[in-house]
């Protein structure tokens, strides 16, 4: 495929994941770039910095085993009915990598902050827990409108270097359609960059479809698109496939060793073996 325009080939968008960058991610129900990771994990790139929106799987479980991953916020990497997820764990217990807590609501309205340029979002929820004795950089507050007693926690703005997820369908303009995944909304405005992987592109403007224009995001928000049909997999994509139960529930056994674990990568993913 000729990078020409928004659109580009699968290892030409990964190529534009620098080392050491900020890179949000979202939750396995909205779309994951599973074959860009695949392809990131082909081409090296180190010292990630990963943010899921708000809990990642399989792509974040991938890239920490792999070596990818120097930092990762989210509040909870987890393989579902599958389990626990193995070099996940593993890397945590070693300290491979450096864990940043945070809870859902957290992550939402952290990026919720950096979409309205604002340099912090407030948050009552998390007062109380545990959670707060590790983020040093959550500060408690009193509310300046408030006469009384009212404690009110401070989140940073999280604007990532770049936001990588994929959709159903993307045009040649660089329009993506998600659907009613609104949170890959915020995910674009909030980050730099988004690069985005699509089933399939089409030749017809998005945004000149009244049945569609609704849930897209604008190309103004997207700095590339690549195709790349069943690129959720083995995760599923809402209303195009169902999660791959059975890969992943031998990957998880494959991979609780890390000998297992470079067999698996040298199988699906070194290999540039394609979905099924």
């Amino acid at each position: 495929m000729a990078d020409t325009g928004p659109i580009v080939s699968l290892d030409a968008l990964a190529a534009q994941v620098p080392d050491g960058a900020l890179l949000a991610v979202p939750p396995d129900y909205s779309g994951v770039a599973m074959a860009a990771t695949r392809a990131l994990i082909r081409r090296g790139v180190k010292r990630l910095h990963i943010v899921a929106v708000p809990t990642s799987g399989l792509q974040a479980e991938l890239l920490i085993g792999a070596g990818c991953v120097e930092t990762i916020e989210a509040a909870a990497v987890t393989l579902g009915e599958a389990g626990p997820a193995p070099r996940f764990s593993a890397a945590v217990k070693s300290g491979a990598v450096r864990i940043r807590d945070a809870t859902c609501p957290a992550i939402h309205a952290a990026f919720q902050a950096a979409e309205k340029g604002v340099p912090f979002m407030p948050l009552r929820g998390i007062i109380g827990t545990d959670i707060l004795r590790h983020r040093t950089d959550w500060r408690t507050i009193q509310n300046p409108l408030a006469e009384g007693d009212d404690p009110i926690v401070l989140l940073p703005a999280i604007q990532p270097d770049i936001a990588l997820f994929h959709v159903p369908l993307a045009d040649r303009e660089g329009n993506v359609w998600i659907g009613r995944r609104r949170e890959l909304v915020t995910m674009a405005h909030a980050a730099k960059r988004s690069l985005v992987t699509a089933e399939t592109i089409q030749d017809q403007n998005l945004l000149e479809d009244e049945r569609l224009a609704a849930g897209v995001i604008p190309a103004l928000y997207v700095s590339a698109v690549a195709e790349a049909e069943r690129g959720a997999w083995p995760i599923g994509l809402e209303g195009r496939y169902e999660p791959d139960t059975a890969h992943i529930a031998d990957y998880v056994r494959t991979a609780r060793s890390e000998d297992g674990f470079r067999a698996y990568l040298a199988e699906h993913v070194l290999a540039g073996r394609r979905a099924a």
